[in-house]
């Protein structure tokens, strides 16, 4: 694939994902949920951005998951694979993140979060050697499966602006699911991952990277996991601290009941 192409889709994928935010997005969400309509315009804005974060993760995450089942070229040449679809795939994230880069800083007030603009350059930096020298085309689809677990990590957000009851079902669903799948997503793969990296240390593909795409692939992936480890201590504590209040919240129920009768 040519440079103009993936510049094309980059572009228009940022496009799309800004016209999803400004306008689709508030239309949307008042047709399903005629609550957001009374939301403040702080909590409208981030409401829009993890509109536009969901509808990302799913297209990625879904069609990464797909390549990496399918597709020949990267799976046969992990590190000189030249694969359209993971061309394509990691273009789109690539307009995604400028995107919502742009609208953090527009929006600094609001969803401005220092470690998200870390994440995203981080990001952004290495997707650049995959786009430019057409290497390490299947590792950066297989990051991308990482946003799998974004969508449920949006939807806590969504229940919470809703204000869903903290003990619903819905809510406690969706935070055990957010925790299985960001650990299987993000955490789960980063043993075998880094096991790779390994395996193909100082092989003739590996040395054919060059010593900047070799420290720029494993600098950026170790500050991702280490972003990764401490989001996921955070969230199994919330999840923790959830299923404690409900076991205890139903002693006290039983005891309750106990009394009355």
């Amino acid at each position: 694939m040519d440079a103009i192409t993936k510049l094309s889709i980059l572009f228009t994928s940022f496009v799309v994902f800004q016209l999803l935010f400004h306008f689709l997005s508030s239309w949307f969400s008042a047709k399903v949920s005629p609550a957001f309509t009374r939301l403040s315009y702080a909590k409208k804005i981030e409401w829009n951005s993890r509109v536009v974060s969901t509808c990302h993760s799913l297209v990625v995450g879904i069609f990464g998951l797909y390549i990496l089942l399918f597709d020949e070229p990267s799976r046969n040449d992990p590190l000189w694979g030249d694969s359209s679809l993971v061309n394509v795939n990691i273009s789109v994230a690539s307009g995604y993140l400028i995107s919502d880069l742009l609208l953090i800083i527009l929006y600094w007030r609001v969803i401005g979060d220092k470690i998200f603009v870390i994440h995203h350059c981080t990001v952004l930096y290495a997707y650049y050697f995959i786009l430019t020298y057409g290497s390490l085309g299947c590792i950066g689809n297989v990051r991308l499966l990482a946003e799998l677990s974004s969508p449920f990590v949006n939807q806590r957000w969504f229940f919470e602006a809703l204000k869903y009851p903290k003990f619903s079902k819905a809510n406690v669903i969706n935070g055990i699911l957010m925790t299985l799948v960001f650990f299987i997503v993000r955490i789960a793969v980063i043993p075998p991952y880094y096991f790779f990296i390994y395996s193909v240390h100082g092989t003739d593909p590996y040395i054919q990277l060059g010593p900047l795409i070799q420290y720029s692939w494993i600098s950026s992936c170790a500050v991702l996991d280490v972003m990764n480890v401490l989001w996921m201590i955070k969230i199994t504590k919330g999840c923790i601290k959830v299923i404690s209040s409900i076991r205890q919240e139903k002693a006290k129920n039983r005891l309750q009941n106990g009394k009355t009768d």
